[in-house]
């Protein structure tokens, strides 16, 4: 008597999460489908080690589809590599990654880690690489340790503070000086930002944390203007690449 209970206690708790789970991914007809037939599948689960492996499994995929909707991509910052061979990218990367080097005082290995990190993650996030690198090279002259006035940390400068809990996915608040795991972050807040300003310049604004003030120091501007410059060195024109020494842009509140 008491086992039926325990077995059925399980598959209510475990019915529950991955009811939540998948409402969490989409609110569609499909899901309500899919909790169905995953309830049906449990209701056959006699074994309670049977069913403990399923729900982990089950509880994983749950997990590994939610990371990958909202853009970020888990793991500690030993899971990725944060420097290569220029070489190795394709043409227009391994060239923008000699640019941004020259002009930036950086050695090209990082970068071109970097460079192919914004080329793989930012189409996910419907943003231009080349928008992403901007920002980087405006808020921290790709500077990974670099920090503000007001607490603003790493290459694309997040308020570690304000989005603590986007770190827990890379082994906590520390990874914000990891490039890797704080160019994730930040493009995550970049794409947020843009999506509720409704465009990339008022999006821009927002991330500086100067959306509700009429002037944001030129900040946006900078980075656009940067922006078309590492769009060209794509395309293969010749751009000038002065060195240049950026500081960190503090911004009013930062987003």
């Amino acid at each position: 008597m008491n086992s039926g209970k325990s077995i059925g206690a399980s598959i209510a708790k475990l019915t529950q999460r991955i009811v939540d789970g998948l409402f969490q991914i989409t609110h569609n007809g499909f899901a309500l489908l899919g909790v169905a037939v995953v309830f049906a599948g449990v209701m056959l689960i006699a074994k309670p080690e049977i069913r403990q492996l399923g729900e982990l499994h089950l509880m994983g995929w749950l997990q590994e589809r939610q990371e990958s909707l909202s853009g970020l991509v888990s793991g500690k910052a030993t899971d990725h590599v944060t420097a290569s061979n220029p070489k190795d990218l394709p043409k227009p990367q391994a060239a923008l990654a000699f640019w941004l080097a020259r002009k930036y005082n950086v050695a090209p290995e990082p970068l071109s880690a970097l460079v192919a990190e914004a080329f793989e993650t930012g189409p996910r996030n419907k943003l231009d690489p080349t928008l992403i690198l901007a920002v980087v090279a405006i808020e921290s002259g790709f500077n990974p340790f670099a920090q503000s006035p007001v607490g603003a940390q790493g290459l694309m400068q997040v308020m570690t503070q304000v989005h603590g809990e986007k770190y827990a996915r890379f082994g906590g608040k520390l990874a914000a000086f990891d490039p890797v795991s704080n160019m994730r972050v930040g493009i995550n807040v970049l794409q947020d930002c843009i999506a509720r300003a409704g465009s990339v310049e008022a999006g821009l604004k927002l991330y500086v944390g100067a959306a509700n003030m009429e002037d944001d120091g030129g900040y946006a501007a900078k980075v656009l203007a940067e922006h078309i410059r590492l769009q060209a060195v794509v395309a293969g024109r010749p751009v000038p690449a002065a060195a240049t020494a950026a500081t960190p842009t503090p911004g009013p509140n930062k987003a």
